[in-house]
């Protein structure tokens, strides 16, 4: 008699085409202490169960914005809270969406996408990789400080690559099939002079979200800082190691995309997406200009625009 576990592994062998790394990921049963499954049957951080998640997300990083952008939703059939995640899932016309918020920086972004991605990639009885893919598309909204002086404030940059300066993806293996190694040169020679920076990353958007949106941003490339201050090129009471930063990210230019602005969230978004097969892009409402030292005078309306920009073309 042929037990379960021979049937599984005798079905991934074939599936995968006899090749082992790919059959060897699927057949692992993932262990409890790598993937935390609570007692209702939710993921860990998120407490959410498959059935709460839309294949199309939005996040956002402040946990009250998911409601402004949920009340424009037609019907609501989720709502879960877990610390500075907030989860809201439900219907804009036909269009079933999920906002969720993720809280500020790349190590919330790292527990937000695994998460997400095993929601949706993973049998949680079996605690094996699902035979079916489902590919979600996770669009960012968020604000911004640019570093451009032609970059007006209030208007929304689109980042068609982000530029981390996180160091997270460096934690993964698969970091070189999502980042072009002539993208990494560049970027060390430019900072060469930097030794103690982390070595920046850059990753693009999904080039279907790209199409979907259209051409109707300012478009280029978004820094992700790991912090607000230092890392931002704020400094306070404590002084900065690098204090030429800004203009230093100003002057790199990339297949003549220069960067337009700053952020916390996108190129760990964009990587980790690119890793896992989802489609990932990032649009910001820009708050203020740190060359002209300028700040919106109605920055919530601004991101009110932005939002319904945004659901207007998930909708079309």
């Amino acid at each position: 008699m042929i037990d379960d576990g021979a049937i599984i592994s005798f079905h991934f062998w074939y599936i995968c085409g006899n090749n082992k790394d790919i059959y060897y990921l699927l057949v692992q049963k993932i262990k409890k202490s790598e993937l935390i499954i609570n007692s209702d049957g939710s993921i860990y951080h998120l407490k959410l169960r498959p059935e709460h998640l839309a294949d199309t997300i939005i996040l956002v990083g402040d946990p009250d914005r998911v409601p402004l952008i949920s009340g424009y939703f037609d019907r609501i059939e989720y709502k879960i809270r877990n610390r500075e995640i907030v989860t809201h899932t439900g219907f804009l016309n036909k269009k079933r969406l999920t906002v969720m918020s993720t809280g500020i920086g790349p190590d919330n972004i790292d527990i937000v996408l695994n998460e997400l991605d095993a929601l949706v990639n993973i049998d949680f009885k079996t605690r094996r990789v699902k035979d079916d893919f489902t590919s979600l598309d996770i669009i960012r909204v968020g604000t911004s400080g640019a570093i451009q002086k032609n970059i007006e404030i209030d208007d929304f940059v689109l980042a068609e690559y982000a530029l981390g300066l996180d160091g997270l993806l460096y934690f993964y293996e698969d970091m070189c099939k999502v980042v072009d190694q002539d993208i990494q040169d560049r970027l060390a020679n430019h900072f060469k002079d930097h030794k103690k920076l982390p070595l920046p990353y850059m990753v693009r958007c999904s080039s279907a979200l790209l199409d979907k949106f259209g051409k109707r941003w300012t478009s280029g490339i978004t820094v992700t800082a790991p912090g607000f201050y230092g890392p931002q090129g704020r400094s306070i009471r404590i002084k900065q190691s690098f204090p030429d930063l800004i203009d230093k990210l100003r002057s790199f230019e990339y297949r003549e995309k220069r960067i337009l602005n700053f952020e916390m969230e996108a190129s760990a978004i964009y990587g980790l997406s690119a890793m896992l097969g989802h489609r990932a892009l990032t649009v910001c409402a820009i708050l203020a200009n740190r060359i002209t030292n300028q700040y919106s005078k109605n920055p919530g309306q601004t991101i009110k625009r932005l939002i319904e920009k945004v659901l207007g073309i998930l909708d079309g």
